[in-house]
């Protein structure tokens, strides 16, 4: 994966700065595609456990930057190519939830489960 751009740094700044537009797009965006991406579950586990008033901020750090990644529009590899497209989110996700899998609790991904099943169509 290639260092971030200086305009990459400053989007992830920006993004981070405002929580509530943090939160909306990241909504938006997973409606998109929880459909198309494995690491679904993961990723909104993730986002329960950063925006749980009981997580440390160390670890609320790590998995907003995650999340930030993949919300941002700047991506390593464009999340419009087939197949290879979220490979670069989910090396993010999977490195921050390696950081801090002790955070994310039960609770968490049971949370997410049920989100996931009321934001995914029945697979049939």
């Amino acid at each position: 994966m290639k260092p971030f751009t200086k305009a990459e740094m400053d989007a992830m700044r920006a993004a981070t700065r405002d929580e509530e537009s943090l939160k909306q797009r990241f909504w938006d965006k997973l409606k998109r595609v929880a459909g198309k991406i494995p690491f679904a579950e993961d990723l909104v586990a993730a986002f329960y456990c950063a925006t749980d008033s009981k997580t440390p901020s160390r670890v609320k750090l790590i998995l907003l930057g995650a999340i930030t990644y993949f919300v941002l529009p700047l991506d390593a590899v464009s999340d419009l190519l087939p197949l290879i497209g979220f490979a670069d989110d989910a090396a993010v996700l999977a490195a921050a939830i390696t950081q801090v899998a002790g955070s994310i609790t039960e609770e968490h991904r049971a949370k997410a489960r049920k989100t996931l099943g009321e934001v995914t169509p029945e697979q049939e």
